[in-house]
């Protein structure tokens, strides 16, 4: 029989980030974004599979009846001092679990690689700001962190909406509310958790995930009417955020959606997470500060990447970081290789990477650029 508890400590123990439970092959781990094999263990089989699944959910029939309806459940499991967001879904008739461990103690805002323009952000009274990137690159660490550093400098309410609470935080000078989304549980979507919020008396709002018009609107509403929001979305870049954002609209809503957008924004910070030479994660981020400029070209009727992409790679100096030059910066420090940082950009990066690169060596300078 399968045992769980001894698969999370051994995973816990080799400081992976993942663990994978799949019929037919033993425990998966990812330790530095590459999967291994637990050591010296046997195949999972369908029947391990159920058995963990059973162990879960303790013959609670509701949860099992929403496994049956939706063929998945999330929840938080707490082992050996650590939590794990785990996830439950099914393939070929039996169960498959994925659970991620989260990390004892949330990292301190200085210690992610972000500049401090991002933190100076958070503390405006106003606004909407965004985190976003792909899944596993550190989204939730840094919205928690953000949070982190608030609660120890400002008196202020702070509503956050997650899937599933991630970091239990502890107020300090602020007063934080956590609330779990999802059906059952605190609130059934992040919609509806945004819209509610208004009647809250929040001070900043906390998003999880924006992935509809519905959440966006609540966002923009919040913003709109006072609040700092900071939220979350799947997307690889600032200028696909904002692509992203106009994609949730009709055509004949946009134009407005562009003019409030233009006003509200004030931050977007795009992040990857790169395996460093030494074997760590790199915090590799993009970051567009929304200026005059930046807000002229989310007005255009004819709204472009390309030009957002080289507003921020030309305008460092009112704070914004495209991905070539903390790209190029980690290369030059001896961080990541040439080659690792070209597999990161299309052929247009690629050619803007060996342009800077050349910069800097005729320049014989550090970096280009100042983070603030």
């Amino acid at each position: 029989m399968i045992n769980i508890q001894e698969i999370f400590m051994k995973a816990i123990e080799l400081r992976a980030s993942d663990i994978h439970l799949i019929e037919g092959i033993p425990p998966i781990f990812r330790i530095n974004r590459k999967l291994s094999s637990m050591p010296y263990a046997l195949n999972v089989t369908k029947e391990d599979l159920y058995d963990v699944f059973h162990y879960f959910t303790q013959g609670n029939k509701p949860v099992e009846e929403t496994y049956e309806q939706e063929r998945r459940l999330d929840f938080n499991y707490e082992i050996g001092g650590a939590r794990l967001r785990v996830n439950i879904s099914s393939s070929n008739g039996a169960p498959v679990l994925t659970a991620r461990i989260i990390e004892k103690e949330l990292p301190k805002f200085r210690d992610l690689g972000l500049p401090d323009i991002v933190m100076r952000s958070a503390l405006l009274p106003q606004g909407l700001i965004l985190v976003t990137g792909k899944s596993n690159s550190g989204k939730s660490t840094t919205l928690n962190a953000l949070v982190n550093e608030i609660n120890k400098m400002e008196n202020k309410k702070i509503l956050m909406l997650e899937n599933p609470i991630e970091y239990v935080h502890v107020p300090n000078k602020s007063l934080i509310v956590q609330k779990e989304v999802g059906p059952g549980k605190d609130c059934n979507s992040f919609s509806d958790g945004a819209v509610n919020a208004l009647r809250e008396d929040c001070d900043i709002l906390v998003i999880g995930e924006i992935r509809d018009r519905e959440t966006m609107d609540a966002a923009l509403e919040m913003a709109e009417s006072g609040h700092l929001v900071i939220g979350t979305l799947h997307t690889r870049s600032c200028a696909e955020t904002i692509d992203r954002i106009f994609n949730f609209y009709e055509l004949s809503d946009q134009l407005a959606v562009k003019y409030m957008l233009s006003s509200l924004l004030r931050v977007v910070v795009s992040q990857r997470l790169i395996n460093s030479v030494k074997g760590n994660l790199l915090m590799v981020p993009e970051i567009m500060i929304v200026d005059d400029v930046i807000a002229a070209l989310i007005r255009k009727e004819k709204f472009t990447r390309s030009e957002i992409e080289d507003a921020i790679q030309t305008k460092f100096d009112k704070g914004n970081i495209s991905f070539v030059n903390s790209l190029a910066n980690a290369v030059n420090n001896g961080q990541i290789s040439l080659d690792q940082a070209k597999k990161q950009l299309d052929d247009r990066g690629c050619e803007a990477l060996d342009r800077v690169l050349n910069q800097t060596k005729e320049r014989k300078a550090g970096t280009l650029f100042t983070w603030k």
